[in-house]
């Protein structure tokens, strides 16, 4: 009995001591984790993307990102609005199955699924800046976040502390919120956190959200420069763009969807709302009634541009000290470096602003990661990534299999070879449910592959009602990368269409978006599904009704939230 105690007791402990040391050291030879996410920050205003605003040069820290590391062609959000694209990347589930839908969404300490799988793995978790998730982020081991949108200018941070949540705050006097996010961030790194651990850390900044309030050092950045228009800017040189659902049967929808650059949306538009903003941007005898409707529109362009990439430029010299830190740590080489949005955003283009639609700038996400050890310096792929997938890729550098409760699928080994897997997705999901609420975007759902996009708007809020006319869209997207022609009506892809309703129901139906949580949508979903002659007269027949409706609350000058409160969803089956 003395000899097996002798065993079970303080060899035992050697044992366990020895094994404890050791799974210390793992942990400790496991990569560093650095997730950054810019809000509303579109891949075509960053250099490495190549679009029309390259040749400024707003993110020289981020196109070195790129050179050093892989760069994600078709990285896309399932749903480009703020909440709801954050709690997929933090559970690696779609909206419906995590029941973040809309700006109400919460995502609770059961549900941080990604800093809880980091803790297991032997992680040091952290989330700076902007959360927007309502819930305390109490799956971190430590947190400072922004109150809801928080504010640029003088921030304040929530933080663990004796109130408990959402009491404790610290206040940042004097700051930009970008400056004072990587101010947090360093501290943390230089100060706070325990050396001998791995960290992930999700760093967030809240610019380049509208209303572009950027630090008083960048005021002069670009004040002399036109900025490049995008093609696709003016309507009038566009008339196969959208649909019925977008600008009604006969055209007479155009002012009252979407927001806009110019005029053409009397409710909001930056030429309304910009002026007061950053009147420096604009004529000192600006006076849009002594104007054409293109001077404003342009003008309005140019400040609009010129503020946000401004946003852009705080946070690329930001990220500059958050790299050199990095360096001078010596860890630079061994964290992931991760930089995307939660989402892209319009900038002009159709003369849209904000995010929410199906359209390229606002879906597609920018989505640049660094390993040197693993990650082939200078590469791009075009494979078709969501940002459900981002958790599980984590997860996996970290030596961590995806959860089973995650729909999101690892292309960790996309980010190593270069090579796109046979049986990896070959499409993209999308849903926005906020049907015409504060940037006037109807209720739609879609699929894009690499080829096509095809967006079903079928027009009406999670109760089935407040419609607007349903219609569908199909762009080619290689030879019309703008989307400036629909050619869902064009025979010439008869055979494309029902091919990718196809492919859009087996989708619906292979992530669990059947409908059963809110089914008078899905009602009307399936009502217009065919598209048949019936289907566009009634659809004209809402046109007309609504243009009627909008009218009048124009008219009434009523403060617009059409699609009220949301209903809680049915209970799953």
């Amino acid at each position: 009995m003395g000899s097996l105690e002798m065993k079970t007791g303080p060899i035992f402990s050697l044992v366990l001591a020895a094994l404890m040391a050791a799974g210390s050291s793992v942990a400790a030879d496991k990569p560093n984790i650095l997730y950054i996410m810019s809000d509303d920050h579109t891949a075509h205003a960053i250099g490495a993307y190549g679009g029309r605003l390259a040749a400024l040069n707003p993110t020289p820290m981020l196109d070195k990102l790129a050179k050093e590391g892989m760069l994600f062609e078709n990285a896309f959000c399932t749903n480009s609005i703020c909440s709801p694209s954050r709690a997929c990347v933090i559970t690696g589930q779609y909206a419906h199955t995590n029941g973040s839908y809309d700006l109400g969404g919460e995502i609770g300490k059961d549900q941080q699924f990604l800093p809880m799988e980091m803790k297991k793995a032997g992680y040091q978790t952290a989330m700076i800046g902007k959360w927007h998730l309502k819930k305390e982020p109490a799956g971190f081991d430590f947190y400072s976040v922004l109150p809801g949108q928080g504010k640029y200018h003088n921030p304040e941070f929530r933080v663990q502390g004796e109130k408990g949540w959402p009491k404790d705050l610290i206040k940042f006097d004097g700051y930009h919120s970008s400056d004072a996010i990587t101010e947090i961030a360093l501290k943390w790194l230089e100060e706070d956190r325990k050396k001998d651990q791995p960290f992930f850390l999700m760093h967030h900044y809240k610019a380049p959200h509208d209303y572009f309030e950027h630090a008083k050092r960048y005021d002069d950045y670009l004040a002399d420069v036109d900025i490049p228009e995008p093609e696709n800017m003016w309507l009038e040189n566009q008339p196969k763009f959208g649909s019925i659902a977008t600008r009604g049967y006969d055209d007479e929808l155009v002012p009252h969807v979407g927001t806009s650059i110019g005029e053409r949306n009397p409710r909001r538009s930056y030429a309304g709302d910009l002026p007061s903003r950053f009147p420096k941007d604009f004529p000192k005898d600006y006076d849009p009634e002594k104007l054409t409707d293109e001077e404003v529109k342009r003008i309005s362009y140019n400040a609009y541009l010129k503020n946000y990439l401004r946003c852009v430029k705080g946070i690329d010299d930001n990220l500059a000290k958050l790299f050199a830190y990095l360096e001078e740590s010596g860890e630079m080489d061994n964290t992931i470096i991760i930089y995307t949005g939660d989402q892209g955003f319009m900038l002009g283009e159709h003369d849209y602003q904000d995010k929410r639609w199906m359209y390229e700038e606002s879906m597609r996400m920018p989505f640049i990661v660094r390993y040197p050890k693993s990650i082939k310096a200078g590469t791009r792929t075009d494979a078709i990534i969501e940002n459900v997938d981002y958790a599980p890729t984590m997860l996996a550098f970290a030596g961590i299999e995806t959860p089973d409760y995650m729909q999101g699928k690892s292309f960790k080994t996309i980010c190593e070879t270069g090579e796109e897997p046979a049986a990896w997705k070959k499409e993209a999901y999308y849903r926005y449910w906020m049907h015409m609420a504060h940037h006037d975007n109807p209720g739609h759902v879609g699929i894009r592959t690499k080829e096509h996009k095809l967006i079903y708007y079928y027009g009406c809020n999670y109760e089935g009602g407040y419609r607007t006319p349903p219609a569908w869209e199909l762009y080619d997207m290689k030879n019309d990368p703008t989307e400036i022609n629909n050619v869902y009506d064009d025979p010439a892809y008869a055979d494309v269409v029902p091919e990718l309703k196809q492919r859009l129901a087996d989708l619906r139906t292979r992530i669990g978006d059947t409908g059963e949580d809110y089914p008078k949508a899905e009602e009307v979903i399936q009502e217009f599904w065919d598209y048949d002659g019936a289907d566009k007269a009634k659809a004209i027949e809402i046109s007309t009704d609504y243009k009627t409706r909008r009218e009048k609350e124009l008219r009434d000058k009523v403060k617009w939230i059409p699609y009220g409160k949301r209903p809680e969803p049915m209970p799953k089956k």
